[in-house]
């Protein structure tokens, strides 16, 4: 298979990396939508939908891509965060997460592409996010972050449960629109057609 990345490749993964930075500081608007220091941001909609629609490899590259722009300084991180600084936050496995988050979405739906795959593939890479992202902060909190009084394993999941409910409707968003797409528009571009091809 040819792995060598292609300027389409890189093209669609650097307008992921856009759309995760401005996902991101929805909360720059509305700075109320932080719960528990976590704030509320359309991330893993972007995340899910880049796996969905540019298949595992180039997704969990897209996001790398965005998780390295990050770190040497570019402000694309949540509320403008930016900076090797980052990787000491609670919240920085979140940002982890979604390079998984893609890889494992992108995995489910290459084998199938039916709309009810889309749709369990894009729910399987949030519960990745959220098992790799609340799983660091509650480690960060024990072992080096400020952790808030009474912190427990518990409570930190309780925090969790605050964007739940919107992240499972946006992730079965995501899982349709990246059906729609792959049928109307992806099955039949110069995408798609060479990365079979490969």
């Amino acid at each position: 298979m040819n792995k060598k990345l292609r300027t389409i490749d890189l093209t669609l993964a650097a307008m992921f990396v856009a759309l995760m930075a401005v996902g991101a500081n929805i909360t720059s608007f509305v700075p109320f939508l932080v719960i528990g220091g976590v704030p509320i941001t359309l991330q893993t909609f972007f995340a899910i939908l880049a796996g969905a629609l540019l298949g595992s490899r180039i997704g969990a590259i897209s996001m790398a891509v965005y998780a390295l722009v990050g770190l040497v300084g570019v402000p694309v991180f949540a509320r403008f965060g930016a900076g090797l600084s980052s990787i000491v936050s609670p919240t920085f496995g979140f940002i982890v997460s979604f390079i998984f988050t893609a890889y494992i979405t992108g995995k489910i739906v290459e084998r199938n592409k039916g709309v009810n795959v889309y749709i369990v593939a894009a729910l399987v890479g949030m519960v990745v996010n959220y098992v790799v992202g609340t799983n660091w902060m509650y480690a960060a909190y024990k072992l080096w972050a400020a952790a808030p009084d009474g912190l427990t394993y518990g409570l930190v999941w309780s925090w969790m449960m605050v964007p739940l409910p919107k992240d499972i409707i946006l992730a079965v968003c995501a899982g349709i629109m990246a059906h729609r797409l792959e049928k109307s528009v992806l099955s039949k571009s110069t995408f798609r057609n060479v990365n079979r091809a490969a």
